[in-house]
């Protein structure tokens, strides 16, 4: 199996350069009909249409919250209170960070889904390395535990009880799903399923629609969805019943999912 090699993040990848001059002025003159600009300004708020109903959550521009010594939280999503879940929409969805010798413990309602995206993790003494995936019933309380230091996404959802699940990267292998684009099926059930996509540079995925709310956590690499440029580190969801367009990566990627076991092509 070859290792994708390790990309850097960006540190300039916003628009913010197109909002100052001269690129203002151009933005704001009146366009002729057929001209350019009046394209461009269309195409424009069709992707601020879009964007609305997304939850798009920068990485380095999260802020992280204390929760014990040596640990860290930085939030990717909550749900509002009083409101009943969308399919698929998890409770909560954050990533936490020990330093080296940190511990916490942790209870949640929900199930929770832990997927290590840097360092080594203990979970009540299991230990999990790179990408290692577990998934806990509802009501465990478990301690985390990490002896170099560890960043490990942490996603709490509603639902049925579901079986421990464990899937350990360096034994899963990666399936073929389509032309340039691996697919790794981690747990699913009721139309559902947590996912990790490897995809070749250049590869993309058709206009799909969402019957469960599609969660993309960058793992590496970089993706456009639709206008929107994730890097690592980078979440977004997209809740039942919206689409993508636009799927497509030009240095190859591996993203967590969670949502439809089976994408819904438009």
């Amino acid at each position: 199996m070859t290792t994708m090699p390790t990309i850097p993040e960006s540190q300039e990848d916003d628009m913010t350069p197109l909002l100052s001059e001269p690129f203002a002025s151009a933005w704001a003159a009146p366009a002729s009909p057929g001209r350019l600009g009046e394209r461009l300004s269309g195409r424009l708020q069709q992707s601020l249409d879009a964007e609305r109903g997304m939850v798009t959550v920068r990485r380095r521009r999260t802020e992280p919250e204390a929760l014990a010594d040596g640990v860290h939280q930085r939030w990717l999503y909550r749900a509002p209170e009083g409101r009943v879940l969308r399919p698929g929409e998890p409770r909560a969805a954050r990533v936490i960070e020990l330093q080296p010798g940190a511990c916490l413990d942790l209870a949640a309602a929900g199930a929770l889904e832990f997927l290590v995206m840097r360092g080594n993790l203990d979970v009540d003494g299991e230990s999990l390395s790179l990408r290692d995936f577990l998934l806990l019933p509802a009501g465990s309380a478990p301690q985390l535990a990490s002896h170099d230091g560890a960043h490990v996404f942490v996603r709490e959802a509603e639902g049925p009880a579901s079986e421990r699940t464990l899937v350990r990267d360096a034994e899963a292998g990666w399936p073929e799903f389509a032309p340039g684009i691996r697919r790794r099926v981690l747990w699913a059930g009721g139309g559902q399923a947590a996912l990790l996509y490897r995809a070749d540079p250049g590869a993309s995925v058709p206009m799909h629609s969402h019957g469960h709310d599609e969660e993309c956590l960058m793992v590496q690499g970089e993706l456009f969805l639709d206008d929107v440029l994730l890097q690592q580190g980078d979440y977004q969801l997209a809740p039942a019943g919206t689409g993508h367009r636009i799927t497509e990566t030009d240095t190859g990627v591996i993203i967590y999912a969670h949502g439809d076991l089976d994408l819904q092509f438009t």
